[in-house]
C-alpha cells in the first residue's frame, strides 16, 4: 500500500535527488544503484505507466487478467508478485490498486498471500536502498542526533515500526526511508513489515474481491475502519507500556508485605561525595526530609584522595619546576631544596580547609541527618545503616539515591602485595611518613591520573618511569594532543614506556622490580615505590543491590531518568557512569534528587550533550564535545580549526607559548562539535565554549565577544578568527574590492 508520489513534478523530483546523490557520492557502486533506482521511477512517469495503475483501468481490465490467470496461473501470478515488489521498491504510486487487482484476480487467500509478501520484500528492498545511498552522508551530519534515534530502536523499534505499517495514513515510502537511516535489523524489519501490514493488506484484497463496488480508494478506508487500524495501531505501545507496569508490579510484590504506611525520610542518599552532597542539599533546599549516610570521610573521594590532594601536589610540582628553570623569567636558576614531608602536609592542610564546606556539621546546619555508617538496602523502601559507632539505624524511605562512587583498579599482579603499592587514594597517608620524595618510582598507567603523578613527582625529583600497556598514554586523545602530553612527561625526566606489559614485581635482597614485557623481551625496572594508576571500579558491592535484583555491570544499569529497575531508587555519579568526573556527578545529582522527589509530577532525562573535562598536566589537557578520533568512529563529516598558542601575546609573555586550540565545525557551518584545547590554563579556558555549545552559540558568537588583553583566552577569539577567515565569502570580497577601486578613482 505504497504512499503517492505527485504525478506532476516527478521528472523534477527524480533530478534533484539525482544532484543530491552525485554531490554526496563519488563511489560508483552507490551510483550505478541510484542511477538504476532514478531510471526506474523516471521510466515510470515519462512512458506514463500511471494510466496502468488506476481503478478504471484494473475494472477494464478485470475480466481478461481472469481469463490469463485461468490459462496461465503460475506465470501471470508470478509476473503479478514480481511488478508488485518493483513498484513497492521504487515507493511508486499504485500498490494500492495493486492490492485491489490482486483481491479481484486471486481471490482473498491468494492475493492476500502474494500481496503481502510481495509488500514486504519490496519494502525492505526501499528501506535497504535507502541505507545504502544516504545513510552514510546523513549519518556524517547528523551522527549524533541519530545515535539517540538508534538507541530507541534497539528497545522499542520493533513495536514503533509495527505501529507504523498498521496505520495506513502514514506513507509507506516515508516509513521505508527513516528505517533505512537507522541500525534496525534487516530481519526485524522483514518480520514486522509482513505482520504489521497483514491487516491493512486483508482489507484491500477483501475489497478487491468486490471491485464492481468500488468507486474510488475512499470506498476502501472508511473513517470507521482508518480509526480502527489506529487503535490497532496504538495497540502495540499501550501493552509494552502495560507490561512494563506489570513489571514493575511484580518486583514490588515480593516486597509488598514491608512497604510501610508511613515513611520516615523523603529521601536517603547512601555515599558523600560530590554526587551524594549535592543530592542531600538539594532535597533540603526543596523540604524534604533528608538523610545523608557516609561510611567513610565527608567530601569523598574528590576531597579527601583525589581531585583536591593531587592539585595541591601538582602545584607544588610546578614551583619546583619554575625554580629550576627561572632563567627562562631572567632570573636565576635555582635547585628547589624539596622537604617532601612540608609538601605532604601542606596538602593535608589544604583539605582540611576545604572539608568544612563539605562536612557533617554543615550538612546538619543546612537540615540534613548526617549519619556516619555503612548503609544497606534491605527492601526497595528501607535502609539499613551500621553505624561506625556501634549499633543499628533502620529507615523507611519515599526515595533512595545510591552515590557511592568508586575505588581504584590494583591489577592481579604476582608480587605486587609483597613488593608494597600505593593507589591515588592510599599515597597521601602512605607517602606521608616518608622521609623524601621516593627515589625510583614507578607509575602504572598511561590516564590522567598516572599521567599527573609522574609529571609531578618527577618535577619533585623522584626518577619516575611510566608503565603503559596500550600503544600511547591519554588514549581518548588526538594524535597530536598524545604528543604533546607524552612529549611534556618526556622533558621532565619522566621515562615513558608504552607497549610495556607488566609480567609481575619481584622482591629480592637487591630490592624491589617490576618486570614488564616489551617485542618479545623482559624488561627489569627497579624500583622504591609503585603507583597502581590503571583506572577505577565503582563501588557496587555491600548496598544490598545483589540482593534486590539490580542489576550491574561495570556500573548500575539505570534508564535516562538515572532509575534502577525500582522507580523510587536512582543512582548518581561513578556508580551510574558513563563518566567518572566530579562535576558530572554533581549533573546526575542534581537529576536524580529532582526524580526522587517530583517525579511523579514531572521527570528530566539526564543530559550528557555537553561534558567537559581536564588532565592536569603541564600543560594542560582540556575538552568538551568531539574530537578528531571521535567524530571519525562516529563517521561524522568535520572541518577543523586550529589556532596555536604560541602566537599568543600573554602566552608569550607568561612563558607559556605552547600548545594549541582546536575547534571541530559542522562543514560549513560555525556550530561547534567539540573543542580541543592543550596549553596553560586550557581547563579554565574551556568554560567559553562549554557555554557556547550547552546553549547553541557557534564561532561567530564567540568571535564577536569582547575579550580581555592580554588574556589566555583570547586564543578562544582568535581560533573564532581563524574559522571565519576560512570561511570568507570570496565573491562579496571581489565586489567589494572592485567598489573600492571605483571610489579611488
Amino acid at each position: 500500500m505504497a504512499g503517492l508520489w505527485p504525478s506532476d513534478g516527478g521528472m523534477r523530483v527524480a533530478a534533484d535527488v539525482l544532484c543530491v546523490l552525485t554531490r554526496n557520492f563519488v563511489n560508483l557502486p552507490k551510483l550505478m544503484v541510484a542511477a538504476l533506482l532514478l531510471a526506474g521511477v523516471t521510466a515510470f512517469f515519462v512512458f506514463d505507466l500511471a494510466r496502468f495503475f488506476s481503478l478504471a483501468f484494473i475494472k477494464d481490465s478485470h475480466q481478461l487478467f481472469e481469463a490469463l490467470y485461468r490459462q496461465h496461473p503460475v506465470a501471470v501470478a508470478s509476473g503479478f508478485f514480481g511488478v508488485y515488489v518493483a513498484v513497492a521498491a521504487l515507493s511508486l504510486p499504485g500498490a494500492a490498486i495493486l492490492t485491489l487487482a490482486g483481491g479481484a484476480a486471486f481471490g482473498l487467500l491468494w492475493g492476500t498471500v502474494l500481496v503481502s509478501f510481495a509488500s514486504a520484500i519490496g519494502a525492505t528492498l526501499a528501506m535497504l536502498s535507502a541505507r545504502y545511498l544516504l545513510r552514510e552522508p546523513i549519518q556524517k551530519r547528523f551522527g549524533r542526533r541519530l545515535d539517540e534515534i538508534n538507541r530507541g530502536i534497539e528497545k522499542e523499534g520493533a513495536l514503533y515500526l509495527f505501529t507504523l505499517r498498521l496505520i495506513p495514513v502514514v506513507p509507506f515510502f516515508v516509513v521505508n526511508l527513516l528505517m533505512g537511516l537507522t541500525r534496525i535489523k534487516t530481519r526485524t524489519y522483514y518480520g514486522v513489515s509482513q505482520l504489521g501490514m497483514l491487516a491493512g493488506t486483508l482489507a484491500y484484497v477483501n475489497a478487491g474481491t468486490q471491485l464492481a463496488k468500488i468507486d474510488s480508494l475512499r470506498s476502501v478506508l472508511s473513517p470507521a475502519l482508518v480509526g480502527s487500524f489506529v487503535l490497532l495501531g496504538v495497540l502495540p505501545l499501550v501493552v509494552s507500556k502495560a507490561l512494563q507496569v506489570v513489571k514493575r508490579c511484580k518486583l514490588h510484590a515480593r516486597w509488598e508485605h514491608a512497604r510501610p504506611r508511613r515513611f520516615d525520610r523523603n529521601l536517603i542518599v547512601i555515599g558523600a561525595g560530590a554526587g551524594g552532597l549535592v543530592s542531600a542539599y538539594i532535597g533540603t533546599v526543596v523540604k524534604a526530609k533528608v538523610t545523608l549516610v557516609e561510611s567513610h570521610k565527608m567530601g569523598g573521594d574528590c576531597l579527601n584522595y583525589g581531585c583536591v590532594p593531587s592539585k595541591a601536589l601538582i602545584r607544588s610540582a610546578r614551583l619546583a619546576h619554575e625554580m629550576k628553570h627561572a632563567s627562562h623569567y631572567g632570573l636565576g636558576d635555582a635547585m628547589p631544596v624539596v622537604s617532601f614531608k612540608a609538601v605532604m602536609q601542606r596538602i593535608h592542610s589544604i583539605v582540611r580547609a576545604i572539608a568544612p564546606h563539605d562536612s557533617a556539621e554543615r550538612y546538619a546546619g543546612l537540615g540534613v541527618d548526617v549519619l556516619q555508617g555503612r548503609a544497606r538496602i534491605v527492601n526497595p523502601w528501607t535502609v539499613e545503616i551500621a553505624l561506625n559507632g556501634g549499633g543499628m539505624q533502620i529507615l523507611t524511605t519515599r526515595s533512595i539515591v545510591i552515590a557511592a562512587g568508586a575505588c581504584p583498579i590494583v591489577p592481579p599482579l604476582p608480587g605486587l602485595e609483597a613488593a608494597g603499592y600505593v593507589t591515588s587514594d592510599t599515597l597521601w597517608e602512605s607517602f606521608s611518613k616518608l622521609d623524601g620524595v621516593p627515589g625510583r618510582l614507578v607509575v602504572l598507567g598511561g590516564g590522567p591520573i598516572g599521567c599527573e603523578l609522574a609529571q609531578a613527582f618527577a618535577r619533585l625529583g623522584s626518577q619516575v618511569t611510566q608503565v603503559e600497556q596500550g600503544t600511547t598514554i591519554l588514549a581518548r586523545e588526538d594524535d597530536d594532543v598524545r604528543q604533546l602530553a607524552a612529549a611534556a612527561l618526556v622533558h621532565d625526566g619522566v621515562l615513558l614506556l608504552t607497549s610495556h606489559e607488566a609480567l609481575r614485581c619481584e622482591v629480592s635482597a637487591a630490592g624491589k622490580a617490576l618486570v614488564a614485557h616489551h617485542q618479545g623481551q623482559d624488561l627489569r625496572i627497579d624500583f622504591d615505590e609503585i603507583i597502581c594508576a590503571v583506572g577505577r571500579t565503582a563501588r557496587l558491592e555491600g548496598y544490598g543491590l545483589e540482593a534486590l535484583g539490580i542489576p550491574t555491570g561495570r556500573t548500575i544499569e539505570t534508564n535516562e531518568y538515572l532509575q534502577t529497575i525500582y522507580p523510587n531508587i536512582y543512582a548518581a555519579g561513578d556508580v551510574a557512569g558513563p563518566f567518572q568526573f566530579t562535576h558530572v556527578a554533581a549533573h546526575q545529582a542534581w537529576y536524580a534528587t529532582v526524580n526522587a522527589l517530583f517525579g511523579d509530577v514531572k521527570r528530566f532525562k539526564a543530559d550528557y550533550s555537553v561534558i567537559p573535562y581536564a588532565t592536569f598536566i603541564d600543560p594542560e589537557i582540556a575538552r568538551v564535545g568531539l574530537n578528531e578520533q571521535d567524530a571519525q568512529a562516529q563517521g561524522l563529516a568535520y572541518e577543523v580549526t586550529r589556532y596555536g598558542i604560541d602566537d599568543l601575546d600573554r602566552a608569550i609573555v607568561d612563558g607559556v607559548a605552547e600548545g594549541f586550540v582546536k575547534v571541530l565545525t559542522v562543514p560549513g557551518k560555525d556550530t561547534i562539535l567539540g573543542v580541543t584545547i592543550a596549553g596553560s590554563h586550557a581547563a579554565e579556558m574551556m568554560a567559553e565554549f562549554v557555554l557556547a555549545m550547552r546553549h547553541g552559540l557557534g564561532l561567530n558568537k564567540v568571535l564577536s565577544t569582547i575579550h580581555i588583553y592580554p588574556t589566555l583566552a583570547e586564543a578562544n577569539k582568535y581560533a573564532a578568527g581563524a574559522w571565519k577567515r576560512a570561511h570568507q565569502p570570496e565573491r562579496l570580497l571581489k565586489w567589494a574590492r572592485r567598489y573600492h577601486a571605483w571610489r579611488r578613482n
